[in-house]
C-alpha cells in the first residue's frame, strides 16, 4: 500500500454499509472499489453477549466516519478463501466456543498467512480451544473472570494508533479477563490491568489487556474490553477499536514485535529529564502528556548520564507540520560534550525529515547511508501521528527499523569515528521544525551478540 494511500484514505467519505447481523456477507465482486474492507463476524457457541449489537453499530459508525466498509455476519459460511479475500481484516466481535468448522478454519489460515488481518474483541480469546492456530493468533485464551467494575489500565505502548490517544493511565469499568497464558513474550503488548486498583486480577501482576502482533504473515490486534454495552458508547474506548483497526488494515504503522528487556530513559516526566542535558542553542518543552518537543535550534537534549556501547535504543517521534518538513534527527556515538557540533563530527545522526534527499532523510544515516526508501515510505506514518525508532548498535554495526521494520544496515569504517562506546541525543534543529518525542528506552545487549553482529555485517551476501 502506497504512503499517499495511507496518509490520505481516512480522509475520504462515508463508507458502503453492507450485510446484516442475520445473513451471510458474502458477495462474488467488490466492484472494484480500493475502499477498506472489514468483516464483523458476532457468532456465538456458547455465551452470548448481550453488547454485540451495539459493537456492530460502534464498528459501523466508526467505519462511515473514517473511510472502511463494514459488513456483519454470523454465518461461517462467510469464511471461505474467495469471499476472505475481499477483506482488510476480519473482527471476531465477543465470538464464543467453536464457530468454524475444519473448512472454514483452513480458509481462514490461508487468508491470515496471504497477509491478512484479525481484530479480537473480549470475548474472541473464548473462542475455539482447540484450534491452535487460533489460540496463537489471539494470543491468549480466556481463564476467569470477576465481578465487573472499575479499574486502572496502565498504557505501555504511547505509540500504536489504538493508545496513542490515551495517557499513562486509563480508568474505565468493564469484565476484566483473566487469560491462560501471558502474551508478553509472543505479542506486543500495549496496555495491561494494574491489579491492585480492581478485585479478582489472577496473573499475579503481570496482566496485558491489550496488545498486537504479527502473526504467520498477517496481523493480529486483541483487546480485552468491550464486555458492556456502555463500552461502545465511551469515546476513548471507540478510539481504541479503531486504532486497533486502521493498524490492522494497514492504514497506520506500529512496532508490534514483542518488547522486553528495556528500561526507561524518559518516560514523560520532569524527573526523568534529570539526566539530560542541553548542548547548545534552543531547546525541548515538556508537556503534560509526557512529551518532549524541540523548540529552536541548533542544538542537542543529549543524555549525560552515561554512555552505551552495546544497546537496542527505541523511542517515539512524531512530526507537527502537514508537509513532513521538520526536522530532526537521533544523533549516536559521540563522546560527552555540551557542544552539539561534537556529534556531529564525532557520532552519526539517523534523521527525522521525510522530505530531504534519500542520504538525508528519515531513516538515513545522515550523510553517510540513505535507507531502504522503499521500505521506508511503507513504513512511514505521516505527520501528526507517532513514530517507533528501533536503533540497534552492536560494535560497529548500526541497524535502523521503523515501526517494525528494518530500514538500514550500516557498519561504520571511519577510523575517527566509534559506535563501541557513546552517548545518544536528540536534536531541535530551527525555529521552524517542532518534532516531538516520547518514552525513549533501552535495553543493553550482551558483549557477544555484538561480536556475532559484527560478524554477520562483514559477511559477504548478508
Amino acid at each position: 500500500m502506497s504512503t499517499n494511500r495511507r496518509m490520505w484514505a481516512a480522509l475520504g467519505g462515508a463508507a458502503l454499509l453492507i450485510g446484516c447481523v442475520s445473513g451471510p456477507a458474502v458477495s462474488d465482486d467488490d466492484g472494484g472499489s480500493d475502499e477498506h474492507r472489514v468483516l464483523v463476524f458476532s457468532k456465538t457457541a456458547g455465551f452470548r453477549h448481550d453488547s454485540i449489537p451495539e459493537g456492530i453499530a460502534a464498528v459501523r459508525e466508526l467505519g462511515a466516519a473514517h473511510g472502511f466498509a463494514v459488513e456483519a455476519t454470523e454465518d461461517a459460511g462467510a469464511f471461505t478463501a474467495r469471499n476472505l479475500g475481499r477483506y482488510d481484516a476480519v473482527m471476531f466481535l465477543s465470538t464464543t466456543g467453536d464457530v468454524l468448522n475444519a473448512t472454514q478454519q483452513g480458509a481462514f489460515e490461508r487468508y491470515i498467512k496471504r497477509g491478512g488481518a484479525y481484530v479480537g474483541v473480549h470475548a474472541a480469546a473464548d473462542t475455539e480451544y482447540d484450534w491452535a492456530f487460533y489460540g496463537g493468533l489471539a494470543g491468549a485464551y480466556f481463564q476467569s473472570h470477576p465481578a465487573i467494575q472499575p479499574a486502572t489500565v496502565d498504557v505501555e505502548d504511547h505509540a500504536h494508533p489504538a493508545t496513542a490517544g490515551l495517557g499513562a493511565t486509563w480508568n474505565r469499568t468493564d469484565e476484566w479477563y483473566d487469560y491462560r497464558s501471558n502474551p508478553r513474550e509472543r505479542a506486543h503488548v500495549l496496555a495491561s490491568l494494574d491489579e491492585s486498583s480492581y478485585s479478582g486480577g489472577t496473573m499475579n501482576g503481570d496482566h496485558p489487556i491489550a496488545w498486537c502482533q504479527n502473526y504467520q504473515g498477517g496481523r493480529s490486534f486483541y483487546t480485552g474490553g468491550g464486555h458492556t454495552k456502555e463500552s461502545f458508547a465511551e469515546p476513548a474506548f471507540r478510539q481504541h477499536l479503531l486504532g486497533g483497526i486502521r493498524w490492522a488494515i494497514g492504514e497506520a504503522q506500529a512496532d508490534c514485535r514483542p518488547e522486553n528487556g528495556y528500561r526507561p530513559l524518559f518516560d514523560g516526566t520532569a524527573e526523568s529529564l534529570s539526566a539530560w542535558r542541553q548542548a547548545g542553542p534552543g531547546s525541548f518543552t515538556l508537556a503534560d502528556d509526557g512529551t518532549v518537543t524541540s523548540t529552536g535550534g541548533m542544538g542537542m537534549l543529549w543524555y549525560a548520564a552515561s554512555g552505551f556501547g552495546s544497546y537496542s535504543l527505541k523511542l517515539d517521534w512524531k512530526t507537527a507540520g502537514a508537509s513532513g518538513d521538520d526536522n530532526s534527527g537521533v544523533f549516536v556515538g559521540f563522546p560527552p560534550s555540551d557542544d552539539p557540533w561534537s556529534a556531529v563530527n564525532n557520532g552519526y545522526e539517523i534523521q527525522i525529515d521525510a522530505t530531504d534527499v534519500p542520504e538525508k532523510t528519515t531513516g538515513s544515516v545522515y550523510g553517510f547511508r540513505s535507507a531502504d526508501i522503499r521500505k521506508r515510505d511503507r513504513a512511514l506514518n505521516p505527520p501528526g501521528e507517532w513514530n517507533t525508532y528501533e536503533i540497534r548498535v552492536e560494535g560497529e554495526r548500526l541497524r535502523v527499523w521503523l515501526n517494525g521494520v528494518q530500514i538500514n544496515d550500516f557498519t561504520n569504517t571511519d577510523p575517527v569515528r566509534s559506535l563501541r562506546d557513546g552517548h545518544f541525543g536528540i536534536q531541535n534543529h530551527g525555529a521552524a521544525d517542532q518534532v516531538s518525542f516520547r518514552d525513549i528506552r533501552i535495553k543493553e545487549l550482551p558483549a557477544r551478540a555484538a561480536a556475532a553482529s559484527a560478524a554477520a555485517a562483514r559477511t559477504p551476501g548478508d
